[in-house]
This record gives C-alpha cells, sequence and structure tokens, in this order.
C-alpha cells in the first residue's frame, strides 16, 4: 500500500521528478532476485560477470601492451644512438673533432663514434656469436643502460684496462664473470700468404652488464676504441657516429642543423627507420587484441538486453499496474533503464578496480603462474624483456571505461522503451 499511495501522491504533484527515489526503489527491487525470477537474476548475473572481466582484461592488456612498447623503446633507445651517421665521401678519421661538432647542435645530447665488428666468442664451457663495439670510456659512462647496471667488475679505467665489458647472459652462457678471460675470434683477421687468417685473441672481462633486454645481454660486448681499432684493422678511424638526442621523437627536425655541423656529406638514419616494421607490427597487434577483447563487453551487453526482455515480460502486470497508477511512459522507462544500466555501471566500476590492481601486480602474478605450472611464462628469450611490464595510460584506461558504459546504456535503451510502450490494457487482459 506504500508504493501506491507513493506513487498516487507523485501523481497529485504532476508526477515525479526524474530519476526520483521511488523510481530508483523499485529498480533496485527489479535487480533483486526472487524464487521465480531465478533465471533472470543468473542472466543479470553473468552480463555483470562478462563486463567486469572483459573491462580488467582489456586494461590488464592494453596495459602490458603499452609497457612491453615503452620497455622495449627505452631499452632500444638507451643502447642505441637515436641517430647513427654513417660516412659518404670517405672514413671517419676526424672523428673526434666531428664528434664535438655534432655536440655543440642544439638539442644534441652527445655523440659517440663506434667501431663495430661481429665475432665469435668462446670459453671453456661453449661459444657464441657477438656483436664488438670499440667505445671511449667517456662515452660508455654516457650510456645509462650499460654504466647504471653494472653487476660486476667496474668501467673505471676502461681505456686502460685492456680488458672488455660483457652482457650478463653471454658471460652466463659461457660460465664467465668479471676478471676471467674471453676469446674472440674475427673472421677479418691478418692478411699472409696462405690467406686471411682469422684472428683469435683473449680479453679479461672488466665489468659485467645487465640491461635487462635479453638479446643485448647475450650478444653486445663493448671494448676500449684504439683496442678494437687495433683488433679490426680500422686505424685512425671509427665505423658510424651514433648521435643521442633530448627528444628521440623530434629527431628527424635535428638532420639539417648535424649536417651544417658536420660541414661534409653524411648519411644520416634515426631509430624510427631502423624499426619501422618491429613497432608498426606491435601497433596492429595491439589494435587488435582491442577489437578482439572489446567483443566480450559487448557480449555482455547483449545478455543485459536479453535479461531485461525476459524482466519486461515477467513483470507486464506490474507496469500496468503502475500505469494505471499514475506512473507515465518516461517513469517506467526510466525504472528499467536504471536496472539494466545499474548492472553495466557496477561491472564496469569493479573491472576497472580489478583491472588496476592487476596491472600494479602483473610480474608478480607472472612469477605465480610460472611456479604454479613449472614452466618460464613470458621466456626473455622470445619476448626480450626480462620483466612483464605494465604501464596503464590514464586516457585509454578512460576510454575503456567510457565505451563499457556507453555499451550498456545503449543495451538497455530498447528493452526500457518496450517496457514504456506497453499496452496496460493488454497486460492485465491475460493474467
Amino acid at each position: 500500500m506504500g508504493n501506491i499511495s507513493q506513487i498516487q501522491e507523485d501523481a497529485a504533484r504532476g508526477g515525479a521528478g526524474a530519476f526520483s527515489a521511488f523510481e530508483r526503489m523499485l529498480a533496485g527491487r527489479y535487480l533483486r532476485a526472487r524464487r521465480k525470477e531465478t533465471f533472470i537474476s543468473i542472466i543479470a548475473g553473468f552480463s555483470f560477470l562478462g563486463i567486469m572481466l572483459g573491462v580488467a582484461t582489456l586494461i590488464v592488456v592494453m596495459a602490458v601492451m603499452n609497457g612491453f612498447r615503452a620497455e622495449l623503446l627505452d631499452k632500444i633507445l638507451g643502447i642505441n644512438g637515436h641517430m647513427i651517421i654513417n660516412p659518404i665521401d670517405g672514413d671517419f678519421t676526424d672523428y673526434a673533432e666531428l664528434s664535438k661538432r655534432i655536440n655543440g647542435v642544439d638539442g644534441v645530447d652527445y655523440a659517440i663514434p663506434l667501431i663495430e665488428g661481429q665475432v665469435l666468442v668462446s670459453s671453456g664451457v661453449g661459444g657464441n656469436g657477438a656483436l664488438v663495439r670499440g667505445i671511449r670510456e667517456e662515452d660508455i659512462k654516457r650510456i645509462g643502460a650499460v654504466s647504471d647496471n653494472i653487476k660486476g667488475g667496474t668501467l673505471d679505467g676502461f681505456d686502460n684496462s685492456g680488458g672488455v665489458a660483457v652482457g650478463i647472459r653471454l658471460a652466463n652462457n659461457l660460465g664467465l664473470r668479471a676478471g676471467d678471460d674471453i676469446t674472440l675470434i674475427s673472421p677479418e683477421g691478418d692478411v699472409t700468404a696462405f690467406g686471411t687468417l682469422p684472428r683469435v685473441k683473449s680479453y679479461p672481462i672488466s665489468a659485467v652488464f645487465e640491461i635487462g633486454m635479453s638479446e643485448y645481454d647475450a650478444s653486445f660486448i663493448f671494448m676500449p676504441l684504439e683496442e678494437s681499432q687495433l683488433y679490426f684493422n680500422a686505424d685512425g678511424r671509427v665505423d658510424v657516429i651514433e648521435v643521442y638526442t633530448s627528444d628521440p621523437d623530434s629527431v628527424d627536425g635535428l638532420r639539417e642543423p648535424i649536417e651544417q655541423a658536420a660541414a661534409r656529406p653524411l648519411f644520416l638514419t634515426d631509430w624510427k627507420q631502423r624499426n619501422v616494421v618491429f613497432f608498426q607490427a606491435l601497433q596492429v597487434e595491439r589494435n587488435v587484441m582491442f577489437m578482439i577483447l572489446t567483443l566480450i563487453i559487448l557480449v555482455a551487453a547483449l545478455n543485459i538486453i536479453s535479461g531485461l526482455f525476459m524482466l519486461v515480460k515477467d513483470k507486464g502486470k506490474d507496469i500496468a499496474i503502475l500505469r494505471t497508477m499514475g506512473a507515465n511512459r518516461g517513469a517506467v522507462m526510466r525504472i528499467f533503464f536504471m536496472t539494466g544500466a545499474s548492472i553495466g555501471v557496477s561491472g564496469t566500476l569493479v573491472g576497472f578496480a580489478l583491472g588496476v590492481i592487476l596491472c600494479q601486480s602483473v610480474e608478480h602474478i607472472r612469477q605465480f603462474l610460472s611456479w604454479i605450472s613449472g614452466t618460464t611464462l613470458f621466456n626473455p628469450e622470445l619476448y626480450f624483456l626480462s620483466q612483464l611490464p605494465a604501464k596503464m595510460d590514464v586516457w585509454e584506461t578512460v576510454m575503456v571505461v567510457v565505451m563499457s558504459l556507453v555499451l550498456s546504456f545503449l543495451a538497455t535503451l530498447f528493452p526500457a522503451w518496450r517496457a514504456a510502450r506497453l499496452d496496460p490494457v493488454e497486460a492485465l487482459r491475460y493474467e
């Protein structure tokens, strides 16, 4: 009787206001299951779980893919120059002076002359391929990805140490550590009357570094520049000059100033050109995953539609009574809209909270699942990185939440409109 009196009072005042307390109360009552409405409640529960898991999964997957891209970009740009300069009209024999001139360009942090060469490395345990980079001590200490991650030995006195710095995975694969000797074999050796003989030389390991990218940690060796010039028969010259900038995304605008400062013909390539295929593949994968996971939310929204249709059919008599007692079509539509929207909103909010929690502990979850399964999930040898990264993008997360809410609201409109259009006479006739 209290509900009927409330409706009559609202009608006497010209109708209750939109989303009034009475409408909210009735929508909440329809959400609570009764014995004969168990099946409808089950559908509503699955809709809630579907939206929750869809939002959480989408947030976590997007965060992991963003973190994966950011970490790879950080590692690649941390160990490789943002712009690579190669000579055109002659060797870089004036590399010291040329590096100083390029260092004076606005936007350039530092320019590093390098010698690069492929070698075979060996120890008493085995052998492996590696990339040797000849570099000055002052320059290797500028590369924070290396100098800030020394796990053994030291880079102090690197130029005069007569030793090399090796990646930790390479050292572990060969059973070596700082202070041990490593043997380098280069096919570009000494020319004799019997042909070119490979150059074989042993060096002590001055330092062991860990960049955090398995490919680099398993293949990079840094050697003092003067020693590398002797080893690779490159007396008085370098192969390339790598330029590190303060803003890698604006590297295109530095081409002309660098060419003017160099005052000689150069061939310049930047990190975008060298990694364009790789990062395009990551972007395509990210977009496809977003579309696929959005289907989870869409399916859950369709469950809301089916659940509301069944609820409207089951509540036909109630709707008719509400209409005859003074509730207008707008009130009925709002009641069922709030009923369906409550499922979508609650599922979205819980999914958002769950997604944030999972993103904060994704690496711990990976380690736990690896321990439970006895396998290595996210193998560094396949995915390059030693840890599973997650980086939430604020606007992307907001977009996921808004998209889920919009789909949930749209899913409730048609069933709510059908409820409002229900003819009370026809509904009561067959009761």
